[in-house]
């Protein structure tokens, strides 16, 4: 496996964990109505959202280089 699939793998996988763990949190929200499940699934939302981003930048800067 090269170093470029790796590296997709890895942020593949962390832009699924992030959703899932803010899914958890607005579960937990809603269950207890607690801030802090709120608090936690704004912040991995927004995370998976600026990974996916970052995924789209490596992927164009890895054709760009052609790697």
């Amino acid at each position: 496996m090269s170093l470029k699939a790796f590296h997709l793998v890895f942020i593949i996988a962390s832009i699924v964990l992030s959703f899932v763990v803010g899914a958890w949190g607005m579960q937990q929200y809603r269950l207890q109505d607690s801030a802090t499940g709120l608090m936690l699934a704004v912040g991995f939302y927004i995370t998976g959202v600026l990974l996916v981003i970052y995924a789209i930048r490596f992927v164009r800067k890895v054709r760009e280089l052609g790697i």
